[in-house]
């Protein structure tokens, strides 16, 4: 039998955790950006006060599709966010958030003997 497809492995699940974060250190440093318009910012502010609303798509109390709306909601406004921002802006956080910082300095490794003269054993009988 083949694998089961309905459940994701460990790697698929980090690697969305990942993006996950990554979206929403993008979303922050552009919702603190003086330079993104004042407009725009208030796609995320609209996005949270439908989550926290009363008011639904789908009722809450329906177990699973009552978050299902919320969830959908709060993809649709990072997205639509992070779309409506000026693309240079974006680019520069996105930069900013996968450069290293910090100065390296490397250094030279020491590089072992080509040969090693390592003693002989001698043998152990000889002793006895």
């Amino acid at each position: 039998m083949g694998r089961n497809r309905a459940r994701p492995d460990a790697k698929e699940a980090a690697n969305l955790l990942s993006q996950v974060l990554r979206e929403a250190r993008l979303t922050w440093y552009l919702l603190t950006d003086g330079r993104v318009s004042s407009w725009v910012k208030m796609i995320p502010l609209a996005t949270l006060l439908y989550i926290l609303s009363p008011i639904d798509l789908l009722p809450d109390p329906i177990l699973g599709l009552g978050q299902l709306d919320d969830l959908a909601a709060l993809i649709l406004g990072v997205k639509l966010f992070i779309e409506m921002c000026p693309r240079e802006i974006v680019r520069e956080h996105l930069e900013r958030m996968t450069s290293m910082a910090g100065s390296y300095h490397v250094v030279e490794e020491e590089r072992a003997p080509l040969s090693l003269d390592l003693p002989k054993e001698q043998d152990l009988s000889e002793g006895v």
